[in-house]
């Protein structure tokens, strides 16, 4: 894909099926490396229940729980309560420089909200905003967003579910909204929708909203800056 004149690029790494603290070590060196090396780091993971700062008493028996599912579970730094990530849910962690990009904070969750809404609307599906952050088919997430930002670098991201086993939300209340479903692409579409399908219409979709030019090669993974 050409660059375009004034525009940001973007490097993709596609770093598979990997494991929630392997992904976030790949993080953590992009940001090091920023600002400069601006990426989006596409991904799958292992069944893992994560929480945000906003931690509430008994973690530790929680965590017990869980894991007693087969499923890990990890403390991060993000935005937002508990939530769950496992294969067939499309990981997109942006390390990004928003000084580059001229936006806020929250314009650049709004962003990550507009370009999962843009992807929906391609595949003709209707989603939207809610007060809730996010983005919602009617009543059900279908996409969560949990970011954390220092020095103007961002990373963490969000979880489209593609075909994701949505049983695994039902031992938690995801994201601490009470009274509001989880969907995924295959169940209001109606067929299996994979995260190979939709990561091209996704990048295509990141690109229109945040007016920026992505490097990426579908030929195999690529590599993180510092990773052996």
């Amino acid at each position: 894909m050409s660059r375009s004149a004034g525009r940001p690029v973007l490097r993709v790494l596609r770093l598979g099926l990997l494991s929630f603290p392997e992904a976030l070590a790949v993080q953590r060196r992009c940001v090091r490396a920023a600002p400069g090396g601006d990426a989006l780091l596409l991904c799958e993971h292992p069944a893992v229940y994560t929480v945000g700062i906003r931690r509430g008493p008994g973690e530790e028996e929680e965590a017990a729980r869980l894991r007693a599912l087969g499923a890990d579970f990890q403390s991060t730094d993000r935005g937002g309560l508990i939530t769950f990530h496992g294969p067939g849910q499309l990981v997109c962690y942006p390390v990004l420089d928003l000084r580059r990009f001229r936006r806020s904070l929250r314009s650049y969750v709004s962003g990550l909200e507009g370009a999962v809404i843009g992807l929906c609307r391609g595949l003709g599906l209707e989603a939207s905003r809610a007060p809730e952050t996010g983005v919602w088919v009617r009543d059900s997430k279908i996409c969560a967003i949990g970011v954390h930002c220092s020095r103007y670098i961002t990373h963490h991201g969000l979880a489209l579910n593609c075909n994701t086993d949505l049983s695994w939300f039902h031992h938690i209340v995801p994201c601490g909204i009470v009274g509001k479903g989880v969907t995924s692409l295959s169940t209001e579409l109606g067929r299996d929708v994979t995260v190979e399908e939709v990561i091209p219409p996704f990048l295509e979709a990141f690109q229109e909203e945040f007016g920026c030019t992505v490097e990426y090669t579908d030929s195999g993974h690529m590599t993180a800056p510092g990773a052996t």
